[in-house]
């Protein structure tokens, strides 16, 4: 065995635990709501009146609470990941038993799904993305890629599970699931990964991990073009996919389908994301990632294209959807991979929390837009249209992307 070979599976022998504790923290994490909120979307259309514009507003605006990103990251980055996870799981707890107590008021809604987002960068790539690019070198995009697939895996298992629940029991007793399952079936696995591997192969806070002094500052990477292209890049991803995967029930719905089948949509789309993670992680780490990113966005951008005109068939609509969603499943391993990779390790988590912010931008404009197009146009055409728009435009982004930052006037680089 060479010792390139030894050094590669050193790296998983390692670090694997670490990755099974990124997979948990993204399958249970606020993300899983977001891709199953539309199961719960007819419930509360029955309960509280609320049109699907007015639930997908509500979300939107709460996803304001992504602008803390960037502060959590700057803690992560200084005290260490154990307590910004500890203290995210239970945020978003706690998010879910607002939403369960909701007694009929918008501002209930957002406060819950508000606090769901304030737990997003203690349980996404802010936090594990950087202990799994310092300890993966020659496997960090599979690495990455298969410690977000955590999210697709649980919606591909989740959705059905969960739509089981909200229609035997109420979309209460849902969020209630949804709640233990972050705080039982996720948290104290993944702490113990982290305490393994601190024990292995040395302590897990950045301020004491060697690879993290190499970057360069938060400051310097925002002034970057590289950086601007990247966020834009992940905004108009979000955009168009989340914008997707939040409507898909009621979109299989007004195709003629039974609620239990559209929810068999959310697993197609989850197995694409899982899909789209494990090709794009395999391909960047043999291959420059721009083009790769750009090619599978292109592939998305066509599947929306065919959604707008109505494919007949529950099978021809699966295999749209799964299309459609690859790009969704690349872009959360891209976003961390290409942070990495640019800038470094020295300020990885308070750059990605300032990438995040912009990219749940995103997010608010597919789910307020796909919900607010529906409202106003009657269908979900023009919303798709737009979809794939956004889509060729990210692949255009990633093209532009170079590896190297562009030199100044003065000489320096930046």
């Amino acid at each position: 065995m060479t010792r390139s070979h030894m050094g590669a599976a050193g790296e998983w022998r390692r670090g694997w635990p670490l990755v099974a504790a990124a997979m948990l923290g993204s399958g249970l994490g606020p993300g899983l709501y977001q891709n199953l909120s539309s199961l719960f979307t007819p419930g509360l259309q029955q309960d509280f009146g609320w049109s699907r514009g007015q639930i997908a507003t509500a979300a939107g605006v709460a996803l304001t609470g992504a602008l803390a990103a960037p502060l959590v990251g700057r803690i992560a980055d200084r005290a260490g990941v154990r307590p910004v996870i500890v203290a995210s799981m239970a945020v978003l707890a706690l998010g879910y038993v607002v939403l369960a107590l909701g007694q009929g008021g918008l501002w209930q809604y957002e406060m819950g799904v508000l606090l769901i987002v304030l737990a997003l960068p203690g349980t996404s790539s802010l936090a594990f993305g950087k202990l799994i690019a310092a300890r993966f070198k020659r496997h960090r995009g599979m690495a990455l890629a298969l410690g977000t697939s955590g999210l697709a895996l649980a919606t591909m298992i989740a959705a059905p599970l969960l739509g089981f629940v909200v229609d035997r029991f109420g979309w209460r007793i849902g969020f209630v699931v949804l709640a233990l399952a972050g705080l039982i079936l996720a948290l104290p696995p993944i702490l113990l990964a982290i305490r393994h591997l601190a024990l292995a192969s040395g302590p897990v806070t950045a301020a004491e991990e060697p690879a993290a002094v190499e970057g360069v500052s938060a400051a310097t990477a925002r002034r970057d073009p590289r950086f601007l292209l990247m966020v834009l890049s992940a905004l108009l991803i979000n955009a168009a996919t989340t914008g997707l995967v939040t409507q898909l029930v009621p979109i299989g719905i007004d195709r003629g389908l039974s609620p239990a089948r559209a929810a068999l949509l959310l697993t197609a789309f989850g197995t694409s994301a899982i899909a789209g993670r494990l090709l794009v992680g395999a391909l960047i780490d043999r291959f420059r990632p721009q083009p790769v990113a750009a090619a599978v966005a292109m592939v998305s951008a066509l599947a929306f294209l065919a959604l707008v005109y109505a494919p007949g068939g529950f099978a021809m609509l699966i295999v749209v959807i799964f299309l459609a969603g690859l790009m969704n499943g690349a872009e959360n391993d891209l976003l961390p991979f290409l942070a990495a990779r640019l800038f470094g390790l020295r300020a990885y988590a308070e750059i990605y929390g300032t990438a995040m912010p912009i990219a749940l931008l995103g997010t608010a404009i597919g789910i307020v837009g796909f919900g607010r197009l529906h409202d106003w146009t009657g269908g979900y055409g023009v919303a798709l249209a737009l979809g794939a728009a956004a889509l060729f435009l990210a692949g255009i982004c990633f093209l532009l992307v170079p590896d190297e930052a562009r030199p100044r006037r003065d000489g320096t680089s930046g």
